[in-house]
């Protein structure tokens, strides 16, 4: 349980933190600028993109498990897994690429929606929230298939809490991170998460019937990797790696697994290449409110 708990905990945790961060940019740019008349359209905003995704949620969850069946349900599960990997791909390269300036955009977006109106504000909280929600839903959907106890939702649960309590700790001024390092860091873990939902793709789509080869085995670890052991359960439970995998799913995992993250960790080396000898790093704006010393965040 505490396995498969970890991977979902992973996700609350870095989708739940992007959220938090983007909520307090706009709350603390209103009151910073004496518009606190706004923050409620802006918690209406935020409050109907988290409906939307708890309903998307339960629609995935019910056309997988009611609405289909036999191959019609693993071609669906592939899909969305196979969807979920694209959107959590292009999620860690785009924070990667966009964090330095994402507090400016936001601020610069909410200017302009206050001249626009109420509407436009809960327009804006609304789809700045409602697209890390929908991507957390698909990812958790994805990486919660074959699960048969609550452990998945209680570690989504876990790690959304876990974001809330650090993004207040952030905006408060109690808790100092290193946010470049983090997203670094969780990124890579949801690369290889996402490798192992795009190995577990491939073997619905072998189920489904679309690809062959299920029976066709990589190799068979059942002699050492044992499933029920705390390290079995941990390769299967957060990374999805089995001891009798087929070769199509060994071949996706790695071809998923090597250049992607190759490609993710290159920017942080080249980045410290970058200044001049002698030369000191400017410090990254801080995300959250306009004091550098409530998150230390370098690139």
């Amino acid at each position: 349980m505490g396995q498969v708990f970890a991977a979902s905990y992973l996700i609350g945790l870095r989708e739940g933190l992007e959220m938090v961060l983007i909520v307090s940019v706009l709350v603390a740019y209103l009151v910073k600028t004496g518009r606190r008349q706004h923050l409620l359209p802006v918690w209406g905003g935020v409050g109907a993109a988290a409906g939307l995704s708890i309903a998307f949620g339960g629609a995935l969850s019910y056309v997988s498990t009611t609405v289909l069946g036999g191959p019609g349900q693993e071609l669906f599960d592939a899909i969305t897994s196979t969807v979920a990997v694209a959107m959590v791909t292009w999620m860690v390269f785009w924070m990667r690429r966009t964090a330095r300036k994402l507090s400016g955009e936001l601020r610069g977006r909410l200017d302009g929606a206050i001249g626009l109106g109420v509407g436009a504000v809960v327009g804006i909280a609304f789809l700045s929230v409602a697209r890390e929600g929908l991507e957390t839903t698909l990812l958790f959907f994805a990486s919660a298939q074959g699960a048969t106890s609550a452990a998945p939702l209680l570690g989504l649960a876990a790690g959304l809490v876990s974001s809330i309590v650090l993004g207040v700790g952030l905006y408060a001024g109690a808790i100092r991170i290193n946010l470049s390092r983090f997203f670094m860091v969780s990124g890579a873990l949801l690369v290889l998460v996402a490798a192992g939902i795009f190995k577990y793709a491939v073997h619905d789509y072998q189920e489904a019937g679309v690809l062959p080869g299920a029976s066709t085995y990589a190799f068979d670890a059942t002699g050492w990797l044992d499933p029920t052991s705390w390290y079995g359960a941990l390769a299967s439970g957060l990374f999805n790696i089995t001891p009798r995998p087929s070769v199509l799913e060994t071949i996706a995992w790695l071809v998923y697994l090597v250049p992607v993250l190759v490609l993710f960790l290159l920017p942080a080396r080249s980045a410290r290449k970058t200044p001049a000898a002698g030369s000191t790093p400017q410090p990254v704006p801080n995300v959250v409110s306009e004091k550098p010393h409530h998150v230390e965040a370098r690139a």
